[in-house]
């Protein structure tokens, strides 16, 4: 996949199938979109373009919301080149892009800049100052510039609509393993292993802790969770706490401490993947350090279930 920064590098082609979006997740419904937009592509012995933008519009129009996404630009990037595409043009949103109309945008980066025959959409796309454009402009507009139209239906699992902000709900419940289905992969934190106050030594359960790699990735509900870590190129399983510590802190700051099962190597300044695969329980305060030991125990015990179960 070629990634392009600019118009005049993605260059016109008439003979383009494009689908436009934030794309954030690349979640199944994502999914189905590109799927279906290399598939078409192929089948018309074109080009399959994929339109997003970079920083994520609503970082742009609501500055002051601490916005969470799913993915990073980097990560949202691989995920679209695994699925085959032969072009990705992410498009720089700022102030003056967010009140271009939903005409004036299409006539500018599509119909005139990159070319195209064929559009593929999901049922509820929008697009354009104030979200103007719908899929039926969309149908106008292809009716006038010479290129049609595909409206891909919702997808659903089990009688749920697969979307970014149910996927962000799921997260923010701690439901990480609903929040993978959907996905189609587990949700994962990326960061570098730092020094920490060394406290899960005196317990028992050395732990790495994460300082993620950026603040706007959505971190999962607090609570402990069986993970899977990624360390080079190798794979490990482990328990993950995201918390404040309350046993120990009235006021902590949230961090997030993974301890890797049946390993014992310095790992400071590293960087690692940690993939959330299925919630343990909630973050308690305990009333005592033996009490927090004994549940610590029993996490594992759970865990080491769950590891040989994906093991086998």
């Amino acid at each position: 996949m070629k990634s392009m920064f600019r118009l005049q590098d993605v260059g016109y082609e008439k003979n383009s199938v494009i689908t436009i979006g934030t794309f954030d997740g690349v979640h199944l419904a994502h999914q189905q979109i590109i799927r279906e937009v290399v598939a078409r592509a192929k089948k018309r012995n074109g080009r399959s373009v994929v339109v997003t933008f970079e920083p994520h519009p609503r970082e742009v129009l609501a500055p002051s919301r601490d916005i969470k996404l799913l993915t990073t630009a980097e990560e949202r990037r691989d995920a679209i080149a695994s699925l085959g595409v032969d072009v990705l043009y992410s498009i720089a949103f700022d102030q003056s892009m967010s009140q271009k109309s939903s005409r004036d945008f299409y006539s500018e980066y599509i119909i005139n800049g990159i070319g195209v025959s064929e559009v593929v959409e999901g049922y509820d796309h929008h697009w354009g100052h104030n979200r103007e454009g719908t899929i039926s402009s969309l149908v106008a507009l292809g009716n006038e510039f010479d290129f049609s139209v595909v409206r891909i239906e919702p997808f659903f699992h089990d009688g749920v609509i697969v979307s970014s902000s149910v996927i962000r709900e799921a997260l923010t419940q701690g439901n990480v393993h609903l929040a993978g289905i959907f996905l189609g992969s587990l949700y994962s934190l990326d960061g570098t292993v730092i020094v920490g106050d060394k406290r899960g030594r005196t317990l028992g359960y050395p732990t790495a802790n994460l300082d993620v790699a950026t603040k706007r990735k959505l971190i999962p509900k607090n609570g402990i969770y069986f993970v899977r870590v990624r360390l080079e190129r190798e794979s490990f399983f482990g328990m993950a706490s995201v918390g404040v510590r309350p046993t120990f802190y009235q006021n902590g700051q949230q961090l997030i401490e993974v301890h890797i099962l049946d390993f014992n190597r310095d790992i400071y300044g590293k960087s690692i993947s940690v993939q959330y695969i299925q919630r343990l329980r909630d973050e308690l305060k305990f009333q005592s350090v033996d009490a927090l030991i004994h549940q610590m125990k029993m996490d594992e015990e759970l865990s080491r279930q769950y590891m040989a179960a994906s093991q086998s």
